[in-house]
């Protein structure tokens, strides 16, 4: 039976109160104990004796309808368990698609129930920017292991509020990078530690697509939209991936716009440059103004290729001495999201932690700085 569409709202209203209160400032922190009944005081929370993972999807737009739901089901490790959202419309659909029973549907304002739920054990965060450090921390403090897409939240200090609040409460947190999940992708991390080509001497990352603008959060300025932190994660994400390790300076950045009657509170087009202590500068641009998905990696002794680097489907490269990068792969969510679920059933590391989304948005607030100062950002210093 689906969710009565007035006992939700009633739900929603009952918690009212939390919503006006600040991100992670809830009046008192569940202890791992009261947030779930398997916890382990001493560490970390594994889901003993099971052998897999229930997910809740919070926020139901269109990365979590078209991508993660379907992948969910493709999982080995993985069930979709639960739902998160602010929309009373959307639960009877996802109830009859996925079979979600009354009681695992939430609204954002009682996530601390949560809490009372065995059958979710990750809470994955799909809602606009802005919006991802609030929940995530709700979701830590309701003892449930956090998956956060990325960009991982609008600042250095937003991104580490999540990482204290999951370690404090002793629950595992990833950052969706799918690319990472990628057997492509990870033969090009590969080459960045092994070097078989010899020195890295120049690096390129480009990802963008042509958009029309519109009034979504993905166009607000202050919602985490623009060209940088929609699609700027994937090429500083890739050249740090690239190089195999981290920038220590932002020389050069420039935010532009042509259409500023669709983008007129947002970056169409960011490009910038990154300087490694080698001194290595590599060169991203990201744009919603021009479809572009590569990157490039010059040596000393050859390059490499891939493009595109970052497509739900078809990643795909080569070579200079003609070695194919085209390993296949189902479903990069749901290789993803396997991953994530072993890490946390057989209680080891996460693949790509919180520090690794953090370490992008720092590079973020300086290419800003850049951009608008016009001078270089030192990174230790941002």
């Amino acid at each position: 039976m689906s969710l009565d569409r007035r006992r939700f709202v009633l739900r929603s209203a009952t918690a009212g109160a939390v919503s006006l209160m600040g991100f992670g400032c809830s009046r008192h922190k569940p202890t791992p104990e009261r947030g779930r009944p398997d916890v382990d005081p001493a560490g970390e929370t594994p889901a003993r004796g099971k052998t897999t993972i229930g997910v809740a999807l919070l926020g139901l737009g269109d990365y979590a309808t078209n991508q993660l739901a379907p992948a969910l089901q493709k999982t080995q490790h993985c069930k979709l368990a639960g739902i998160v959202t602010g929309t009373p419309e959307k639960v009877p659909v996802w109830q009859r698609q996925y079979g979600i029973p009354d009681e695992n549907v939430y609204h954002y304002d009682t996530m601390a129930e949560l809490a009372r739920n065995d059958a979710i054990d990750v809470v994955y965060v799909v809602v606009p920017t802005a919006l991802h450090a609030r929940y995530a921390i709700r979701a830590a403090e309701a003892g449930k292991h956090v998956w956060c897409e990325k960009p991982m939240a609008m600042n250095v200090a937003e991104c580490q509020s999540i990482i204290d609040a999951c370690r404090q409460n002793g629950v595992k947190l990833s950052i969706g990078y799918r690319m990472q999940h990628e057997p492509n992708t990870q033969t090009v991390m590969r080459f960045a530690e092994e070097r078989p080509y010899g020195a890295i001497t120049e690096v390129r990352a480009l990802a963008g697509y042509r958009g029309s603008g519109g009034t979504g959060w993905r166009f607000q300025r202050a919602m985490g939209g623009g060209a940088l932190y929609d699609m700027g994660v994937y090429c500083i994400n890739a050249i740090r991936y690239a190089v195999g390790e981290e920038p220590v300076r932002v020389v050069r950045a420039e935010q532009t716009t042509t259409r500023p009657e669709l983008f007129g509170d947002v970056d169409e087009t960011t490009e910038f440059e990154l300087e490694f202590a080698s001194g290595l500068v590599a060169y991203g641009r990201t744009s919603v103004g021009e479809l572009i998905n590569e990157l490039r990696v010059e040596c000393a002794r050859g390059s490499y290729y891939l493009e595109p680097m970052q497509a739900y489907t078809g990643v795909r490269g080569a070579t200079s001495d003609g070695k194919a990068l085209d390993a296949p792969i189902e479903s990069q969510q749901a290789q993803q999201m396997d991953d994530d679920a072993r890490s946390i059933l057989e209680d080891r590391p996460v693949m790509v932690p919180g520090e690794e989304g953090l370490a992008d948005v720092r590079i973020v607030e300086a290419i800003l700085e850049c951009a608008r100062t016009r001078a270089p950002v030192d990174l230790q210093a941002s």
